[in-house]
């Protein structure tokens, strides 16, 4: 046996931890560059919350509110130039999966030239960018647990993450209390791809001992709280239970990459900016049908942590779990058709040919065009 673990992420957790950004900020940065999205940070009161804390700490700030759901390369580029116009020299991000990658690569791009898609296939590379503070808002993409940032270039529809240390947050502030005002289609939506991402890790071709333990552990959090918390149960032990899981699926992916769910949704919401969550959802339960045989003994301990039996009823605990969450879905409910498939399929392969090489069975883009076919 021979892996590497190395993952220097600085995680904050606990409620009410927000209000310490100012003083977990300050060896870091004079002038904070601010990322969110275009209203709910602003609405929930914790932009200010966040501003207030920087100023406390002598730290000025200015705002970057242009982030949309999968962001695009092109706003990642647009805010590292008003990075450098303001004169920032750190990166606080508040926000969803969305928000935190767009502003990792903020952090990249203000002080790396050239061509972002030069450096997400990995065609140059940097181990440089601007200190990062990550406050996670939704629980779901576990962005502050990794060195990922996922873009969509809206030129050719490509959906692909610029991976390196650089962008690993130099403190992750994880506060429960910031996830608790999403709505509750959010929370499905976010909540199922936190379990996406400890599923794929603990299944995947380079999955280690150490991913192996807290994928499954985080397995079983989700499995403890998702639910409960999408019926409306206010217990802040299910919050922190999410929230913790949350964050440990982005460490894992970190280590041992994501399969085929992710290497398949990529090319579907790159292509029609669907919810990335509900891209998971119709894509997941026909996946591990065609997959669990690739490893039954790791399929079967999931659906076990899932109310199961066996690997063989793995997918169907997956959809019992999505129907609880009202996330029964086909990707042709979500605008994707037939004629979508050949693109798509080929599309894969390009860009998520690491994902399709971990899964526990590696299929050809022809069969992976007939998975999607089964999925439509």
């Amino acid at each position: 046996m021979n892996f590497n673990y190395y993952l220097p992420v600085n995680v904050v957790f606990g409620c009410g931890k927000v209000k310490e950004v100012g003083e977990i900020a300050k060896p870091y940065g004079k002038k904070a560059l601010i990322v969110t999205g275009k209203s709910s940070a602003k609405k929930s009161g914790l932009y200010d919350k966040v501003k207030d804390s920087l100023s406390a700490a002598g730290i000025e700030s200015a705002l970057f509110d242009k982030v949309s759901q999968n962001p695009l390369t092109t706003t990642a580029i647009e805010g590292a130039e008003f990075a450098r116009e303001t004169g920032a020299d750190l990166v606080v991000a508040i926000g969803g999966g969305s928000i935190m990658d767009c502003a990792k690569s903020i952090a990249f791009l203000a002080v790396n030239d050239g061509d972002i898609n030069d450096y997400i296939f990995n065609k140059k590379k940097s181990d440089k960018a601007l200190p990062i503070i990550l406050i996670p808002t939704t629980c779901g993409t576990g962005s502050e647990g990794n060195g990922f940032a996922v873009l969509t270039n809206p030129e050719n529809g490509d959906k692909k993450s610029l991976r390196c240390n650089a962008i690993i947050a130099k403190a992750s502030i994880v506060d429960p209390e910031c996830m608790m005002t999403m709505p509750k289609k959010v929370l499905a939506s976010v909540g199922f791809d936190a379990l996406c991402h400890s599923i794929e890790a603990y299944t995947s071709k380079i999955a280690q001992p150490f991913t192996d333990a807290l994928a499954l552990y985080a397995i079983e959090l989700i499995a403890d709280s998702l639910v409960d918390l999408y019926n409306g149960s206010e217990d802040v032990e299910k919050w922190e239970k999410i929230t913790i899981a949350s964050t440990i699926g982005g460490m894992v992916i970190n280590q041992a990459g994501v399969t085929l769910s992710h290497g398949m949704e990529h090319p579907a919401s790159g292509l029609k900016d669907i919810v990335h969550g509900h891209g998971l959802a119709a894509l997941t339960p026909v996946i591990i049908e065609a997959s669990y045989k690739g490893d039954e003994y790791k399929f079967g301990r999931i659906s076990k942590l899932l109310g199961g039996t066996d690997a063989s009823d793995c997918a169907e605990q997956v959809k019992k779990l999505l129907a609880q969450i009202d996330m029964t879905l086909k990707l042709s409910d979500l605008g994707l058709a037939e004629e979508d498939i050949p693109w798509m399929a080929e599309n894969c392969m390009k860009v998520s040919a690491a994902g399709v090489a971990n899964n526990p069975v590696v299929f050809t883009q022809e069969e992976i065009a007939e998975i999607y076919r089964k999925a439509m």
